[in-house]
C-alpha cells in the first residue's frame, strides 16, 4: 500500500486487519486446528510489523485498541477545539470591527483569509494525525466566510446566495486538500443552501425564503445522492459515506415535514392528499433506499433510512391514534411495531451478508 494510493483511513483499516489477525491466529493455536513453527511465526510477525511501521510513519495509525480509543478522544477535543477557534474567530471580529477605518478593516480580511489559508497548507504537510490541520481549516474556513460577509457590509453589497457558492468551494477545496470529512460536511451544507435557494427563486421566491417551501430540498439531495458516483475511490472513499447521508437528509426530511403540513407544498392540491403523497413516498422511499443499501453494503444507507422510517413511522403513529386509543395499547402497538422492525432489520442484515 503506498503512501500516495492510500489515505489514512484505508491504513488504519488495513491495521486493524492485522490485529485481527493476529487474535485469531492465537485463538487457531490455543484451540490446536493450526500449528505454525516458529520460523514461520517470527516471519509472519517481522512482515506485519514491518508493515505496521511503514503505515504508522506514514499515517500515525493507531497500533492496537488503546491508541484506538485515545485517537477517539483526540478526534473529538479535536472537533470542539475546530468549533471554539472558530467561533473566537467570530466573536473576535465582532467585537472591535466598528472601531477600525475601511482601509484597515479591508487589509486585516485579506491578510486573515491568506495567512490561515497558507498556515492550513503548510501545516497539512507536517501533521501526520491531521489533528492540528483540521483545527487551521476550521479557522481558515472562518475567516473565509467573515471576509465574503463583511466585505458585503464595508461596500454594502446586496446580500445575494452566490455568498453559499464561494463557502461551499473554499470550504470543499480545504476538505479534499486536507482530507477534512469536518469541512466536506461544511461544504455540503453550504451546497444544499445555494441549490435549494435557487431553486425556490426558480419558482418566484426571495431567495431568503427558499426554507419555507420543504420541495426547494429535493433538487441538492438528487446532486448529493449522485456525487458519490464521481470520483470517490480510493483516497477519497471515505468521503461518499457523507455524501450519501446528507443527500438522504436532504431528501426524507422534507418528506417528513410535508407529511404533517401539506400546507407549505408547491403542490397545488388540498393539504390532506399533499400530506397522504409525501407519507407514501417517504415510508416507500425510506424502505427501499434501505434495501438498495443493504444490497450495495452501505452501512450508512441502511442505518439512515431505517432511523428516517422509524420517524415517519412513529410521527404518523401518533398523529393517527394518540387521541383515539388508551395510552397502554398505543404503547403497546409501539412496542410491537419495534419488534417487526427488528425482524425485518434481521432480513435486511440476511441480504447484507
Amino acid at each position: 500500500m503506498s503512501s500516495r494510493e492510500a489515505s489514512r483511513g484505508e491504513a488504519q483499516r488495513r491495521a486493524d486487519e492485522v490485529r485481527i489477525f493476529r487474535q485469531e491466529l492465537a485463538s487457531l493455536e490455543r484451540a490446536a486446528v493450526i500449528a505454525l513453527t516458529d520460523e514461520q511465526r517470527r516471519a509472519v510477525m517481522a512482515h506485519h510489523d514491518g508493515l505496521l511501521d511503514r503505515l504508522a510513519s506514514d499515517f500515525d495509525i493507531d497500533r492496537d485498541a488503546k491508541a484506538k480509543r485515545l485517537s477517539l478522544g483526540m478526534r473529538v477535543a479535536s472537533f470542539l477545539g475546530a468549533l471554539a477557534l472558530a467561533a473566537s474567530v467570530f466573536f473576535l471580529v465582532y467585537r472591535y470591527w466598528g472601531l477600525l477605518p475601511t482601509a484597515a478593516q479591508v487589509a486585516i480580511l485579506i491578510a486573515a483569509s491568506l495567512g490561515s489559508f497558507g498556515f492550513t497548507v503548510w501545516l497539512q504537510g507536517r501533521d501526520a494525525t491531521g489533528y492540528f490541520t483540521k483545527l487551521a481549516a476550521m479557522v481558515a474556513f472562518a475567516c473565509f466566510v467573515l471576509n465574503i460577509w463583511l466585505f458585503g457590509e464595508i461596500f454594502n453589497i446586496t446580500p445575494s446566495d452566490k455568498a453559499f457558492v464561494c463557502w461551499a468551494a473554499y470550504a470543499l477545496l480545504l476538505a479534499y486538500a486536507c482530507d477534512l470529512r469536518l469541512l466536506l460536511a461544511a461544504g455540503i451544507v453550504c451546497s444544499i443552501a445555494f441549490v435549494s435557494a435557487r431553486t425556490g427563486t426558480i419558482g418566484g421566491m426571495y431567495w431568503l425564503y427558499f426554507g419555507e417551501r420543504p420541495e426547494n430540498f429535493f433538487p441538492a439531495a438528487v446532486l448529493l445522492l449522485a456525487a458519490p458516483q464521481f470520483g470517490h475511490r480510493g483516497k477519497y472513499a471515505h468521503f461518499a459515506p457523507i455524501y450519501r447521508i446528507f443527500g438522504l437528509l436532504t431528501l426524507f426530511v422534507p418528506m417528513l415535514v410535508l407529511s404533517n403540513y401539506g400546507a407549505v407544498s408547491h403542490l397545488d392540491f388540498e393539504r390532506k392528499a399533499v400530506e397522504g403523497l409525501y407519507q407514501v413516498l417517504g415510508f416507500a422511499g425510506c424502505g427501499a433506499a434501505a434495501w438498495w443499501g443493504a444490497r450495495k453494503h452501505w452501512p450508512d444507507v441502511v442505518n439512515t433510512c431505517v432511523t428516517l422510517f422509524v420517524i415517519f413511522l412513529y410521527t404518523k403513529m401518533f398523529d393517527w391514534w394518540w387521541d383515539v386509543m388508551p395510552k397502554y395499547l398505543f404503547f403497546l402497538v409501539l412496542g410491537l411495531t419495534a419488534v417487526l422492525i427488528l425482524f425485518v432489520l434481521r432480513r435486511l442484515r440476511k441480504v447484507a451478508q
